[in-house]
């Protein structure tokens, strides 16, 4: 038991690293390749944020677990509102009231809506990852305009604000970072699937328990670092953004993609509770978003003691 908790700690570790490596990898390689960064920052660092996710996903259906995928996906979302906007807001206030992330919230909203009816039809088939995929499509192509709309003067997205993107890095380090970023992906998800489906056996719980709490969580940890950074130096509209891109590439990219290995089986569990869970979780952020409401202390202990409360239930 304690060499499946060593594997599966070891496979988190090197996932956050190898996707840590990829995106700086593949951010610097397309700015030195003349792409600019507005649309490196809507594509290429949000895939990459996402391919930890992506390999899990990718692995536990290759590994007949597909309750990881599933869990991993549902349980990443619930804990990206609860858990990682919660957590800062107990540090400093999210100042949310001087954001306006309408429009993408309402995206967000639409594609929770649609995975669920999704997963009401399941299994989830290539066909219905490839509607999952044209929303996703269709989400980014419309972001895309109404930011290249937006720029002042011409101005392309702050080279600073571009995660990983660094113009002094010399071509081997690029080459080396997705290398690493390649090779350590799959690695590690082999790795943290084989570990946790072992642990689920070793404690009698299904895969769902251990996708929707150790692996959700696990893979929550870089939005939560970004999101605790943002609230100490007041960018709100970095930490709530974080949140609603990484949860709406999770339901339509992740999913979407892995579908092409195989079906995808949703448990009777996520139908009656969790994929509900989920959705009352991302409408909580109404009164950020709609009503000027920051995300104070008081709304940090709540939202954290909802994601408790939920461990709790699931667990027991």
């Amino acid at each position: 038991m304690l060499m499946d908790w060593v594997y599966t700690g070891l496979g988190l570790l090197i996932l956050l690293l190898a996707g840590d490596a990829l995106v700086r990898g593949a951010v610097n390689m397309s700015l030195r390749l003349g792409v600019p960064a507005l649309i490196v920052s809507l594509t290429i660092v949000a895939f990459g944020t996402s391919a930890p996710e992506l390999l899990i996903a990718v692995a536990a259906i290759s590994d007949n677990a597909p309750g990881i995928a599933m869990g991993n996906v549902v349980g990443s979302n619930t804990a990206n509102v609860l858990l990682v906007l919660g957590v800062p807001a107990l540090l400093a206030t999210l100042h949310t009231s001087e954001c306006d992330t309408r429009k993408n919230y309402i995206y967000m909203i639409l594609a929770t809506l649609l995975f669920i009816a999704v997963c009401a039809l399941g299994p989830i088939t290539w066909m219905h990852g490839i509607v999952l995929l044209a929303a996703l499509v269709a989400i980014l192509t419309k972001a895309f305009f109404d930011a290249k709309a937006h720029r002042s003067n011409g101005a392309d997205v702050d080279l600073e604000e571009l995660e990983g993107a660094d113009p002094s890095l010399p071509w081997w380090r690029i080459i080396l970072y997705l290398v690493l970023g390649l090779i350590g992906l799959p690695l590690g998800a082999d790795l943290l699937v084989d570990g946790a489906t072992s642990i689920a056996k070793d404690f009698g719980v299904s895969d769902t328990v251990i996708g929707l709490t150790l692996v959700a969580i696990g893979t929550s940890l870089p939005e939560l670092a970004t999101t605790v950074m943002a609230a100490l130096r007041r960018q709100a509209d970095v930490a709530i953004g974080n949140v609603i891109g990484s949860n709406m590439f999770n339901l339509l990219a992740i999913i979407g993609l892995a579908s092409f290995v195989g079906d995808i089986e949703v448990g009777r569990e996520f139908l009656e509770f969790d994929l509900w869970v989920m959705l009352a979780a991302s409408l909580i952020l109404l009164p950020f978003v709609f009503f000027k409401q920051n995300i104070t202390r008081f709304w940090g202990v709540l939202l954290t003691a909802l994601y408790g409360l939920y461990l709790i239930v699931i667990l027991i």
